[in-house]
């Protein structure tokens, strides 16, 4: 009999469906679980589900039973994917259920930027549009989408499906090369072009050691069009403190964040310091999650066990 173990059930919303595995099974679910506590609730289980929950080379080495790893997610860095591979550990990750959520929550978020919709909003609230006398008032600048450039960091799906809606929406697109990489094809932009061309840049990349802090001070300073910055990605591949000052200094126009480097954010994160300000935007690491992709998400990830039970495993990543 398979014992599962699901550490941080509550990660995904409870309107969504877990289908139970045809054979022959013990499944437990937690809601949270913390960092002293993984071990214990993985003793003796041949199959862990875990979507943000650590699971360290440390805890692995206790966990003789564990067969296989199943992350309910597309990114899997909380996983030691190399303790995996030395156990004879396998993992699964998600793929292709966020096609939709993640690019519309992209788009949300450049829009309400470029048009300024949190500042209208606050006067309407603040009863400025009351006092103008007119049918409307001009507080702050609006800006279209279309003919700006979109710089886009990341060439997987989730990049190609938000360059599809920019050029409905009119925009130029362009693919960044990978930072410091030359000698990609005529697909992609030399990295400091896309910095020095682009009008909006969005990120859509993996976290990786390679990729963390991507976009620091350098970078900011290499943006002579003063872009709107987007991340709905992972918030470790931005420099934070290097992003706050780059909007101070008027280098990048505006932030919109779905992610941050801890999650959730201490009270001195620097982005939660300046999150009140209009042409900055946070909103809780929710892009992935709207309803249908939540249920989606779901249906693989079962799917995956069930794989991999019958010896058939799919989406593998160790």
């Amino acid at each position: 009999m398979e014992k599962i173990v699901f550490l941080d059930r509550a990660t995904l919303a409870p309107q969504i469906r877990l289908s139970r595995p045809l054979f022959e099974h013990e499944f437990i679910e937690y809601d949270h679980t913390s960092a002293d506590q993984v071990a214990a609730r993985l003793a003796g289980a041949s199959i862990a589900i875990t979507n943000k929950v650590p699971l360290t080379a440390e805890v692995l080495a206790q966990l003789p039973a564990l067969k296989f790893v199943a992350v309910a997610a597309t990114g899997t860095d909380c996983i030691d994917k190399a303790a995996c591979e030395r156990h004879g550990i396998r993992v699964s990750n998600i793929r292709g259920y966020a096609v939709n959520t993640v690019p519309e929550h992209t788009f949300a978020l450049m829009l309400a930027l470029r048009r300024n919709l949190i500042a209208y909003r606050d006067d309407v609230l603040n009863g400025e549009w009351q006092k103008s006398g007119q049918f409307c008032f001009f507080n702050h600048p609006i800006h279209d989408l279309g003919g700006m450039t979109l710089g886009i960091i990341g060439e997987g799906v989730l990049g190609q499906r938000v360059a599809e809606i920019a050029k409905a929406f009119g925009m130029r697109v362009l693919f960044a090369a990978h930072k410091g990489r030359e000698g990609l094809g005529p697909l992609y932009t030399p990295w400091e072009e896309m910095l020095a061309t682009s009008d909006v840049i969005t990120i859509h990349s993996p976290l990786t050691p390679q990729t963390r802090g991507m976009l620091s001070t350098t970078e900011f300073r290499a943006m002579k069009r003063k872009p709107l910055i987007i991340n709905t990605a992972r918030g470790g591949l931005v420099d934070e403190d290097a992003l706050v000052r780059a909007l101070d200094e008027g280098l990048i126009s505006g932030i919109g964040f779905d992610v941050l480097s801890s999650e959730p954010p201490d009270d001195d994160n620097p982005l939660m310091k300046i999150a009140k300000r209009p042409n900055v935007i946070v909103t809780p690491h929710v892009a992935w999650a709207s309803d249908e992709a939540q249920q989606s998400l779901a249906d693989q990830l079962m799917d995956n066990i069930h794989r991999f039970v019958c010896a058939e495993p799919v989406n593998l990543v160790v």
